[in-house]
């Protein structure tokens, strides 16, 4: 006898098994009827978890768990508030889209917690906390809450009851106020936040009225490569009559807003004026771009792209290193073919007036390079000398100078505080770069030295080996043919088949092509 399913526990299942069963009948194949059947045990696992989590909440990962595990869900099923596996073996609490099981928040400790079911803890009496005994607080709201909830929006808040109970919640903490590398629609973004790439290197902050993105290389401060202002079209920036903010509209459109509803710009999406009723978000990308995305059902689409072309990215190509206008990479110092992160092996610190070894007085060596511009140049400061020696000079006495950039033309100089990144390779020759580059560490060399000796062995080695076989088989062969005969000669033709030794068209052999960002 088949056991039947308990769903009293599940408000809203009651007729799961009729729904299985319906499943079963319709589906074209054995496959969706399992992938349907396994959509429905999340919803049931979802359903299972709270819709509200009141004073002495506490919950720990589950070891069994291999990517989230949903806390508290919103009134609609679609978000969650879950533990997250990060990697393995790390922990992060985060908001999380359950059809895509994209993050859309993520809880930012400043030591991250390990996923043990030992002693790890999610916890709530007032404010929501994870903590274990031996390292004490990872990340904590900081707030006297009576309850935590997940709206529709996927804002998750902690409320504090009204005096007496019958009167709204006052909302004292919110995820929207704090977002990761994520703004979905309807969430406002103001002067006091900021959104971060998931490496770290990318940020984006509102200015007076524009919003801007951000690098940090490493530098005295950080550098802006893109920036919208407002085109102030249907509404004024007035000083002093409040922030600008921006927010991401469900009608397909980041907007920029001071005082009531209309907007001071409008930054358009691909489904703007479009029936796309669809979730919208925009997130900051580990490459730097600005991307907009909505939700088709099955899929996360591009609807926005702040940045079109790779070359126009902070970094494309890594440091040290030129982007052509086709999107192709190669290093400063004329090697034809790079990688992103191998032109340069030694960024090292921003301080080049301290000594060590080099060719220059502050151990750094200067590479030259004609034909080359900075690709944001017009967000970046810059002087007006006489000549290309007098750039170099402001340069070589600057001790946080990596480099300059002088253009003949113009006579403009353009000083960079920051580790060299990709720069533009372009045909007028009135460009010239200027960079300090410093030696490598000591171990970082020898190991690139020791390990190219080693490659070159090796492929000797291999060649070695490969020529001695090759003459071992042909030697055998030519005694075989010899001892039968010119019959066997012509039997050893028709027995032996062409063919390559390996697939040329496997990975293996094809040419390294970067992949286009």
């Amino acid at each position: 006898m088949q056991k039947s399913l308990n769903l009293d526990p599940l408000s809203g299942f009651s007729n799961l098994r009729s729904n299985v069963d319906s499943i079963m009948r319709i589906g074209p194949s054995l496959l969706d009827a399992i992938a349907r059947l396994a959509i429905l045990a999340t919803l049931c696992f979802l359903r299972a978890s709270s819709q509200e989590l009141h004073r002495g909440f506490e919950a720990a990962p589950k070891p069994s768990v291999s990517g989230f595990q949903p806390l508290l869900t919103d009134p609609t099923g679609n978000f969650s508030l879950s533990f997250l596996r990060v990697n393995g073996t790390r922990l992060a609490l985060a908001v999380v889209h359950v059809p895509s099981s994209q993050p859309l928040w993520v809880a930012d400790p400043p030591r991250p917690a390990r996923w043990s079911d030992r002693s790890t803890r999610l916890s709530f009496n007032g404010s929501l906390v994870i903590s274990d005994p031996s390292s004490g607080v990872f990340w904590s709201t900081g707030t006297d809450g009576d309850r935590v909830v997940l709206l529709n929006s996927s804002n998750l808040q902690v409320q504090k009851q009204s005096d007496g109970g019958g009167g709204t919640p006052v909302v004292v903490w919110q995820s929207f106020d704090f977002p990761a590398d994520t703004l979905v629609e309807n969430q406002n973004f103001t002067a006091a936040m900021s959104l971060t790439s998931s490496n770290g290197l990318y940020s984006m902050h509102m200015g007076s009225d524009f919003f801007a993105l951000y690098a940090n290389f490493g530098g005295d401060s950080d550098q802006m490569y893109w920036e919208h202002k407002a085109l102030e079209a249907k509404a004024q920036v007035v000083d002093g009559a409040g922030a600008v903010y921006a927010r991401v509209d469900p009608g397909g459109f980041i907007a920029m807003y001071q005082n009531g509803s209309v907007p001071v710009d409008v930054e358009a999406f691909n489904s703007f004026q479009k029936s796309i009723d669809s979730f919208l978000l925009l997130r900051l990308e580990s490459d730097g771009n600005l991307k907009g995305y909505y939700w088709t059902g099955s899929t996360w689409a591009t609807n926005y792209r702040a940045i079109s072309g790779s070359c126009e990215l902070p970094s494309p190509c890594g440091p040290y290193s030129l982007c052509s206008a086709d999107g192709t990479c190669s290093c400063l110092d004329n090697r034809t073919e790079a990688r992103p992160g191998l032109c340069s092996s030694a960024p090292g610190s921003g301080d080049f007036c301290g000594g060590g070894a080099g060719s220059g007085s502050g151990g750094f060596s200067v590479l030259r390079r004609v034909g080359v511009e900075l690709p944001y140049k017009e967000l970046m400061g810059y002087a007006s000398v006489p000549s290309l020696d007098d750039c170099e000079r402001a340069c070589e006495s600057n001790c946080s100078c990596w480099g300059a950039v002088y253009s003949n033309a113009t006579r403009f100089c353009y000083t960079i505080d920051y580790p060299i990144q990709t720069l533009l390779e372009v045909t007028d020759e009135t460009k010239i770069g200027y960079f300090k580059v410093k030696p490598a560490p000591a171990g970082k060399g020898k190991g690139y030295e020791v390990g190219f000796g080693v490659g070159v062995l090796m492929s000797v080695l291999i060649v070695v080996a490969v020529v001695a076989v090759v003459g071992l088989v042909g030697y055998r062969v030519w005694r075989r043919r010899r001892r039968g005969g010119l019959k066997g000669h012509l039997a050893g033709e028709d027995g032996l088949a062409a063919g390559p030794y390996k697939d040329l068209g496997s990975a293996s052999f094809r040419s390294i092509e970067l992949s286009s960002r």
